[in-house]
């Protein structure tokens, strides 16, 4: 009984959290796959693990695509539709213009791509602006923030509940500024980023995460090739378990090299192959025009070109046409796959260039690739993957993956990891910084009496540094207020072309203040630097935490004890400037990135030499925050001691690099002896107090200002203003509908027969007078009135045809309800019937319950057969007193009480027979215990003899079991009587144990049918 009610318990509790989990504000996750001509969305929801989400067209993927009508807005496929009828107000492509200045090479070539556009500079921050008219004015930002606030709307609608949290995937090449406005384009459309993820990363982690099973500690290298509409990257990751102290072993990904070409991808080819029909077509000279003047007719010459490049990917020739396509004249001509590849040979030969550049910075050989998988809907494209092919020198390429949905169900994994509403298996990601980024700052020094000014560079995160990761860089030497210049490194890898794309190479400037009064604040104390301390997060974007002047001094008191390693560290923190002797203090600890990541290489090793010199007077410090599968600490502490002999071995040529002090004398402390040694020799260190002290950091934005406050407010409320008309628009128009549907559907109803039967002739004048007026004032003023109005026209028609509706809907649902309460009413008399007959010792009913079944048929067939007789005696006209409600009450009634006596027969016990032996079965019973106690008691000195299994079950008596039953030779003796003795049967007690009881025997009747 109690485990039954624990199991009840446990379904209620399962059930109120079921109940509690649908019933969540937001609980679904979704993830873009933000491409230059595409985005596909994909969702994580309670039962839906990971799914692509469909448009409102049924596809898999929607064009980035925004049409800004005067009063309407059109997305996807609408707004590409609007583009061959009007271009100029369809804005495509917007990628390639996000964290762009107006005078940038690649904004020159969007006008270039698009001139039907208008791009203007927006003050101050000298970005782009479209120019719709002379009012209104959208950056791309705002665009694409259009298109993720539509995005969010197809997810809702396909998740059927609210979603605000996503990932949203980005190209590789992105910089600083870039990766900020994508974020800020979110925040304009009221969504919030968990994560900006590299699409590469988001193909590798989708394609990690399908083949977990077959990740082991062997290294598996694996390119991913990727040709967009707009570029081409090429990424080498290396997969191999790790593990870790949370999680155990676990497959990683690591992202070893990158190659990309910005302008390389499907895009150039149709604009090509654009060009190509525009000629051919000027040639048929049929019009004196131009084509290419015309922006109308070029964007129906893209629209073919893209469908004619389709095509011929599987087949080798294909004819173009486009019917109208300037003056009526129609356009019909046959292009080959020779020709398209001939127009497109120069660009056929970069292919290749990306797969050169991910292996150099990989420092790796094709021979060390495993497999080349294809990723992008331009790899599609015969030519490419022959180029390709004969690159890498592989039999195949891989085309294991879903080329155009990889990337979003990559990233909508990651949105489920990084959610706390879902729980995945750990896969964890070393994403890489494609940008190296340094640290400037100057200082006045002095040689020979002349004042100089030095320019100092520390590099902060290396060339394919692994994100994310926090670091920590120390001024030594500053006493009071200065400025220091966050940029990036050397970009000498990339051309001269891809370098003018980029940008400013400034990124930041962080005037501090407060230095000079924190020193005189605490001019006791002995100054261990100033500390910034930076952070780069999961998207890449970096950013200043907080700058800090750290101080020690010596506690009044009695010393403390300290251990060899505290003072060995101590002494070598004050010998080379190093960070606080806090064991718990690691983020303020100037540690080697050598000891923290398992692989450095030779340029990164003399970097960091060069940082931790006292030449330099600045310390750094990496910390990687987010890092489990670092390796084993004795492991770690061995790599540290090494370092800390090198740093002394250079310390005699002023090569003094920092070193911990919780592991510079681990090597040492190996030595108890010298332990022993050294305690005695040197007194107690004073135990020292470390003191932080924040320092107030302006800073100034450099490479491309952010919005402001008050911008981000007026985009954000002009995002929501155009939201609000949109749904105000469709609310209006589904009103408009509904009243339109309405009136036409009653008009109709009118000469049905069956509403006929039920009204007179003037009631139906009266309706259709109505009708005909409100389809005048619809057809007239319908639409220029608001969508109250609408609506409350509506309700004055619904109302007045409410007692027609009514009478037929009743009569639709009689019989049904009556033939239910009729079969209800068969079925409960036979039950009643049964339930009378039963013998008095077997009833399980009670008069009363009986009595009240019988009461309800009654009543029940009565109040039908009185209902009925009065309905037929009223025209059908007449208001019913038949209703079905009440018909529905009436079996609701009768099936509850059925219902209940069923559920008692069906739990009940049956009572336990007495017959005439039972009394002389006990009394026997009793007599055979006195004589088997007796028996005992007199032969205590007889030696044992051998039991039988039957008497040693009558001598043990266990708790509730039934006592001891008689020997073989009184059974013998009673057959007879035995044989009106019940069989036991087994039930389970309140307390777990079984109880045997006796069964009754069933009467010579046959048993009741209920």
């Amino acid at each position: 009984m109690y485990r039954k009610m624990g199991l009840l318990i446990w379904v209620s509790v399962c059930f109120t959290l079921a109940h509690m989990v649908l019933h969540t504000d937001s609980i679904a996750v979704m993830s873009v796959d933000l491409g230059s001509e595409w985005i596909k969305i994909a969702i994580v929801k309670p039962g839906v693990p990971m799914e692509i989400v469909l448009n409102k067209e049924s596809r898999r993927k929607t064009p980035v695509a925004v049409a800004l009508k005067e009063n309407e807005r059109l997305f996807g496929d609408s707004a590409v539709t609007m583009s061959a009828k009007n271009p100029k107000v369809v804005f495509r492509y917007l990628q390639n213009l996000l964290g762009k200045l107006l005078e940038n090479p690649q904004v020159e070539l969007y006008r270039k791509r698009f001139p039907e556009h208008r791009l203007v500079a927006a003050e101050p921050r000298g970005t782009v602006l479209y120019k719709v008219s002379d009012e209104l004015h959208y950056s791309p930002e705002e665009l694409l923030g259009m298109v993720l606030n539509y995005s969010r709307i197809l997810a809702q609608d396909f998740a059927e509940q609210p979603i605000k949290d996503l990932v949203i995937t980005v190209p590789v090449y992105f910089n600083q500024a870039e990766r900020r406005a994508v974020v800020q384009a979110a925040q304009m459309a009221g969504l919030k980023v968990l994560q900006l993820i590299n699409d590469n990363t988001a193909v590798a982690l989708n394609y990690g995460v399908f083949r977990r099973k077959d990740i082991n500690a062997t290294a598996q290298n694996v390119m991913f090739y990727d040709m967009g509409s707009s570029s081409t990257t090429a990424t080498i990751v290396t997969y191999m378990t790790t593990k870790t102290k949370d999680w155990g072993t676990q497959p990683q990904l690591q992202i070893r090299g990158i190659g990309f070409n910005r302008n390389l991808g499907g895009l150039e080819m149709e604009l090509r192959l654009q060009d190509h029909l525009a000629e051919i077509f000027n040639e048929q000279k049929q019009t004196s025009k131009d084509v290419r003047e015309h922006p109308r007719a070029m964007a129906k010459l893209w629209k073919e070109a893209n469908r004619v490049k389709t095509v011929l990917s599987a087949n080798f020739d294909h004819t173009a046409q486009v019917e109208g396509l300037l003056d009526d004249i129609d356009f019909k001509a046959k292009v080959t796959r020779q020709e398209f590849e001939e127009l497109c040979s120069d660009l056929f030969e970069k292919v290749a260039d990306p797969v050169h550049q991910a292996l150099r910075i990989a420092e790796m050989k094709i021979e060390d690739i495993d497999q080349v998988i294809l990723v992008g809907g331009a790899t599609r494209v015969p030519k490419v993957q022959e180029v390709l092919l004969k690159t890498v020198g592989k039999k195949e390429l891989g085309k294991n993956i879903n080329a155009d949905e990889a990337a979003a169900m990559g990233a909508v994994y990651q949105a489920a990891a990084l959610s706390k509403a879902f729980k995945v298996k750990p896969f964890l990601i070393r994403d890489a910084a494609l940008y190296p980024i340094q640290v400037e700052f100057t200082r006045s020094i002095e040689e020979d009496g002349v004042k100089n000014i030095k320019h100092n560079k520390r590099v902060l995160f290396q060339r394919m540094s692994p994100y994310p990761q926090r670091k920590v860089i120390t001024f030594n030497r500053y006493t009071d207020d200065f400025e220091f210049f966050v940029n990036y490194g050397d970009m000498g890898f990339l051309c001269e072309h891809d370098l003018s794309i980029f940008g400013s190479l400034n990124l930041t400037t962080a005037r501090l203040s407060g230095v000079g009064a924190s020193f005189q604040k605490h001019s006791n104390a002995e100054s261990k630097g100033i500390k910034a301390h930076f952070n780069m997060d999961d998207s890449g974007i970096l950013a200043l935490d907080r700058v800090e002047a750290v101080f020690e001094t010596i506690q009044d008191g009695e010393p403390e004890e300290e251990s060899t390693l505290t003072k060995l560290g101590n002494t070598i923190s004050s010998l080379f400037g190093g960070g606080s002797s806090e064991a718990d203090g690691k983020e303020n600890l100037t540690e080697s990135v050598q000891d923290e990541e398992e692989s450095t290489s030779k340029s990164e090793k003399e970097t960091q030499e060069e940082l931790e010199t006292l030449i330099g007077k600045a310390t750094f410090s990496g910390q990687d925050s987010n890092h489990p599968e670092e390796q084993d600490d004795e492991q770690t502490e061995e790599k540290q001691a090494e370092e800390t002999k090198k740093g002394e071995n250079k310390s005699e040529k002023s090569e003094t690099p920092n070193a911990q002090p919780d592991d510079a004398g681990k090597e040492e402390a190996k030595d108890p002896e010298l332990n022993k040694t050294e305690e005695l020799q040197k007194p107690k260190a004073p135990k020292r107090l470390k003191i932080s002290e924040d320092v107030t950091v302006y800073l100034e934005v450099t490479d491309l200002p952010d919005l402001t406050q008050d911008e981000m407010s007026q985009s954000q409320k002009r995002l929501q203003d155009l939201t609000d008309r949109d749904h105000q628009k469709q609310e209006h128009e589904k009103a408009a509908n509904s009243l339109e549907a309405f009136i036409f559907e009653t008009q109709d109803k009118l000469y049905q027969e069956e509403y006929q039967l039920v009204s007179t002739q003037d009631e139906r004048d009266k309706i259709s007078g109505k009708l005909s007026v409100a389809s005048n004032w619809l057809d007239e003023d319908g639409y220029t009135a608001t969508t109250k109005e609408l609506k409350t026209k509506l309700s004055e028609l619904r109302k007045l045809c409410k007692d027609l509706f009514f009478k037929v809907e009743e009569r639709r649902k009689w019989p049904d309800r009556l033939a239910a309460l009729d079969s209800m009413l068969n079925h409960s008399s036979i039950f009643l019937k049964g339930a009378s007959l039963l013998p008095e010792d077997d009833q399980i009913f009670t008069e009363v319950e009986l009595n009240t079944l019988e009461k309800v048929i009654t009543e029940t067939s009565t109040w039908k057969n009185t209902t009925v007789k009065e309905q037929n005696n009223l025209l059908p006209t007449e208001t019913p007193v038949l209703l079905s409600k009440d018909i529905e009450a009436k079996l609701a009634l009768l099936d509850r009480e059925v219902k209940y006596l069923l559920n008692k027969a069906k739990f009940a016990k049956p009572k336990p027979r007495k017959s005439k032996n039972t009394t002389t079965q006990e009394a026997q019973n009793a007599t055979q215990e006195e004589k088997n106690a007796t028996a005992a008691e007199s032969d205590k000195n007889i030696p044992p003899v051998k039991e039988t299994e039957e008497d040693t079950e009558s001598k043990e008596v266990k708790p509730g079991e039934a006592p001891p039953t008689a020997s073989p030779t009184q059974k013998a003796t009673s057959e007879s009587e035995e044989a009106t003795l019940p069989d036991p049967v087994e039930t389970e007690s309140s307390e777990g144990t079984v109880e045997k009881k006796p069964e009754s025997k069933p009467d010579k009747h046959p048993p009741d049918e209920l």
